[in-house]
């Protein structure tokens, strides 16, 4: 488990440094941050306890950063959405837990992307005044977006968290698979000598 635990760390470091520089010319690296991956694989492996505190814990303290340093309120009704989006590719991942491996978790993958950016785009479409209240707004919601918030169409922000979303559940996969190989090699040698020592 603490090859996972490190690589949602990196996740962090990484999420906080790309949003901090995103006004600095990287537009490109919009939205690829695997929040998605992160709340579908905590709970498809982690105990009880890490299931939903760690996806949760993780956007949260990437949250407070990048949000301080914009001068963005903590709390809103966006990012209330964003965590209640989390909590649904959660369950996703609650359904797997029993059988969690890349055959399954991969299209998970994308299923919760695709799920996590409807509903967080749809929320957008609903709140925001500048989308028609019609398909045609909803449309532009999930395509394009509002050119004033971003030169970066919406479609660019879901294939880069789809990519991520996707790399990050194969690591995540791999890194458990890793740690369970580990500790198996760890428990082994105690196994054998306990087994001398009975004879």
């Amino acid at each position: 488990m603490i090859p996972a635990l490190l690589l949602v760390l990196s996740v962090v470091i990484y999420r906080v440094t790309t949003g901090l520089l995103i006004h600095s010319g990287a537009g490109w690296l919009s939205n690829f941050a695997p929040l998605a991956a992160i709340a579908l694989c905590s709970a498809a492996y982690f105990p009880k306890k890490y299931k939903f505190s760690v996806p949760l814990v993780t956007l949260f303290v990437s949250d407070v950063i990048i949000n301080l340093h914009y001068g963005a309120p903590l709390l809103d009704p966006e990012i209330l959405v964003r965590y209640f989006a989390l909590a649904l590719v959660g369950g996703i991942g609650l359904l797997l837990q029993n059988r969690a491996s890349l055959k399954t978790l991969l299209p998970a993958s994308i299923v919760a992307s695709t799920m996590f950016y409807v509903v967080t785009n749809t929320f957008s479409w609903l709140s925001d005044p500048g989308y028609a209240k019609n398909l045609a707004g909803l449309i532009q919601s999930l395509t394009i977006g509002l050119p004033q918030y971003s030169a970066t169409p919406t479609w660019m922000f879901f294939r880069n968290s789809l990519l991520s979303d996707l790399i990050f559940t194969a690591l995540f996969v791999v890194c458990m698979s890793a740690g369970r190989t580990w500790e198996n090699r760890e428990n082994a040698p105690r196994s054998s000598a306990l087994l001398l020592t009975d004879n």
